[in-house]
């Protein structure tokens, strides 16, 4: 029986993650570390007497004492560390949390797990998976081939150089103190529970609300999609298959414009809501239900700084050492994440108006 620490699993990818585990290895132990910030939901997982294999800590990453003891008291064998800043625009505005989080926040879980795994050996195995992003290796040009794992490190954010500093970190406690880690480098994931301050489910709250979708720049820039079942999949085949102080890169193989996504989602919104009267009497701002085409909602807006041209990950690593692959098509992935919004639509509003003010 594995017993897992989970971190930032109130979070959209950690939340997934952990409803993912539970059902798939019902024996093993999960405790979740979360600190609760604006885009984590107590909501998003188990109630606290619903699973005896689970439980909920209400705390923060940089507490390295608190790590400590869940580490001990649980007797936790393998950590996968989701907890992060993650949105560009907010590392733009203001990169301190990123460095606290992703940088701080990275050392104080390894410096943990040194301790109680490597010097006072409480268990005999153990795992430090880091959950990182495609944004570390910077921007591809059009004809360039796909992120391996062996490309170099270009971040041009202040979230992409967090998250890089992190990477490096874990690798140096492997290399140095012998801590078994393995880092994972994910595309753009999407699906339930992400918070809509990220392209996707940002631009079905404003569909259903009937506001403008706005697009940076011309709306060229291309990204790999990832759906995030599939990326827990990806994580699960390395923790069971992956070597220790490995990289591996988990993609979609689904690139695609960022205009051209915006106008699959228009599509996928009008034939729910337009074939649906009881859709569009719950939402009656939306384009169709006033009979319009939701493209006409789309505005391009001024490019954000430092704005990444092209992602795309080449996952034959993971294929070939780890047997995974993705199995969630682009058009079926978006069309499953929009019925999980327009279902839950009603009770998300409040929250994320409280959190988030939606483009007008």
């Amino acid at each position: 029986m594995a017993r897992l620490l989970v971190t930032g699993g109130a979070g959209f990818i950690g939340a997934n993650f952990v409803h993912y585990w539970l059902g798939q290895h019902p024996g093993d132990r999960l405790v979740v570390l979360d600190a609760l910030t604006y885009a984590g939901h107590r909501g998003h997982l188990p109630a606290a007497d619903e699973r005896a294999e689970f439980r909920f800590v209400h705390g923060n990453i940089c507490d390295t004492a608190l790590v400590e003891q869940l580490l001990r008291e649980e007797q936790i064998d393998t950590i996968v560390h989701f907890a992060a800043e993650s949105h560009v625009d907010r590392s733009i505005e203001g990169p301190d949390a990123f460095v606290q989080t992703n940088i701080i926040g990275t050392h104080s879980m390894l410096k943990a797990a040194r301790r109680v795994w490597l010097t006072d050996r409480t268990v005999p195995v153990h795992r430090f998976h880091h959950v990182s992003t495609d944004e570390v290796y910077g921007s591809l040009g059009p004809d360039d081939a796909p992120f391996c794992e062996s490309t170099p490190y270009a971040p041009n954010s202040p979230y992409s150089a967090s998250k890089a500093a992190s990477d490096h970190l874990v690798r140096a406690y492997h290399h140095t103190y012998g801590l078994s880690v393995s880092i994972s480098n994910c595309s753009n994931n999407y699906g339930p529970y992400q918070f809509p301050e990220k392209l996707i489910p940002l631009m079905i709250a404003q569909l259903l609300a009937g506001k403008s979708l706005p697009v940076y720049g011309d709306g060229r820039n291309i990204r790999d999609w990832l759906h995030v079942e599939d990326h827990c999949r990806g994580i699960e085949a390395v923790l069971l298959r992956g070597r220790p102080g490995e990289v591996y890169n988990i993609g979609g193989r689904s690139e695609v414009e960022n205009i051209h996504l915006v106008r699959r989602l228009c599509a996928i919104v009008d034939e729910h809501i337009g074939s649906m009267s009881e859709l569009r009497q719950g939402f009656p701002d939306c384009a169709v239900a006033q009979g319009e085409n939701s493209e006409r909602l789309v505005r391009y807006v001024k490019d954000r700084p430092g704005h990444d041209r092209r992602y795309a990950i080449d996952c034959a690593k993971i294929e070939r050492e780890c047997g995974f692959a993705p199995s969630i098509s682009l058009d079926a992935g978006l069309k499953a994440t929009v019925a999980w919004y327009l279902a839950r639509a009603g009770s998300l509003r409040t929250g994320w108006q409280r959190n988030l003010t939606l483009t007008p």
